[in-house]
């Protein structure tokens, strides 16, 4: 059976990036699996869009049995699979700053005001350092970059 959609202005075909929430609510209800797959698709390339946020606030008052299950655990994991990038991202920035600034792993760390285990831990993405540290990080990366 072909998903439709009743008093909305859009197609169940168009991209599930432009769902209304009635729409996702549709889709989670009277769906089958290829419309649950397009808005799985969707969760993993923005876990926290504007679908996501949809999802869980039809999943705030609608249940749809064992499908509501397979969507929170879909955006669990798409959420945790982004994080995970996430914290790859900024260890690979803070071991190219450490490397770009021409100190020791010792030496940056003493320049930002912290240990070099604690740095180590930014650097394989163990801990995430703070936004102001961040930015910390980065002024003493461009600074020595542009003193050398």
């Amino acid at each position: 059976m072909t998903l439709q959609f009743r008093n909305l202005n859009i197609s169940p075909e168009a991209p599930v990036a432009e769902w209304p929430t009635e729409a996702v609510q549709t889709a989670l209800e009277r769906g089958d699996l290829n419309d649950w797959r397009r808005i799985g698709q969707e969760l993993r390339r923005d876990p926290w869009g504007r679908i996501a946020r949809r999802l869980e606030e039809v999943l705030s008052h609608s249940r749809p049995y064992g499908v509501a299950e397979l969507m929170e655990g879909l955006l669990e994991r798409a959420r945790e699979r982004a994080e995970a990038a996430e914290r790859k991202e900024v260890a690979d920035e803070v071991r190219q700053a450490v490397t770009d600034s021409g100190l020791t792993s010792a030496e940056f760390a003493a320049a930002i005001g912290t240990s070099g285990s604690r740095l180590s831990t930014y650097m394989t993405g163990k801990v995430v350092p703070s936004s102001t540290l961040m930015v910390r990080i980065r002024r003493v990366s461009d600074r020595c970059r542009s003193v050398a």
